[in-house]
């Protein structure tokens, strides 16, 4: 008998960007985060927030959040949710408070990413252990460019990425945000030094170049936008 099974639902992510207010404690913001934003996401059944520093320490400092939505539907919701959560409210009341001359950061970005269906539901991994975080953004000079890349990592390139050990945490594609038409990515590894021996076997990689050789995959990608992050302390991811 034929496998009737459902397709894993693809899960939406919210990612932020926060760019810190210079000279305004960072605490603020992450007891914010860490007493009364994640406990209550958590309570919604969003059960892995991610919280990123960048690796070197930017100036003025970044904060990445990373919050992966069951569905279009959960994040949609969300915002009225939080609205009505009496916990909610009263853990940010020290965070509210805060004077208008001590702001917790400058502004803050977010975009909205379905995820891929090759990948449809995030991989979390160790959290005990010792991770760095490669966040990449593939731009496109146009849509179909984007909808070609989408595709080429749903049918040809995740297997190579699984094969040398470039361990995807999710793949989704911007629906609404910055840097669009674009993709973005979140990879993991120990440390710098096997993230560059793994993308060198990617580079290397037979079936890796003749995919990106076909001309069915020609031109898709138009600028790459890198960043390495640590988790934060209390980050779920």
């Amino acid at each position: 008998m034929a496998n009737t099974a459902a397709p894993a639902a693809k899960q939406a992510y919210e990612l932020r960007t926060y760019e810190l207010k210079f000279g305004s404690p960072a605490g603020n913001i992450e007891n914010y985060f860490k007493e009364a934003l994640i406990p209550a996401l958590n309570r919604q059944g969003v059960k892995t927030v991610g919280v990123f520093r960048e690796v070197g320490k930017s100036d003025p400092g970044k904060i990445y959040v990373l919050i992966p939505f069951a569905s279009m539907d959960a994040f949609a919701q969300s915002a009225t949710r939080l609205a009505s959560d009496a916990e909610y409210g009263k853990a940010s009341q020290n965070y509210n408070a805060l004077a208008p001359d001590k702001p917790p950061y400058t502004r803050y970005s977010t975009s909205l990413l379905s995820a891929f269906d090759v990948l449809p539901q995030m991989i979390v991994p160790d959290t005990k252990a010792s991770r760095i975080f490669e966040l990449r953004t593939y731009e496109s000079y146009s849509e179909d460019a984007a909808r070609r890349k989408v595709l080429m990592f749903n049918k040809d390139e995740m297997p190579v990425f699984y094969k040398v050990k470039l361990n995807p945490v999710f793949f989704g594609q911007v629906v609404a945000g910055e840097h669009m038409p674009c993709l973005t990515y979140m990879l993991t590894f120990k440390d710098m030094a096997e993230r560059d021996a793994n993308w060198a076997a990617f580079s290397a990689d037979p079936d890796w170049k003749r995919m990106s050789s076909s001309s069915e995959y020609a031109n898709t990608v138009s600028n790459i936008i890198r960043v390495f992050l640590e988790p934060s302390p209390y980050s779920q991811v």
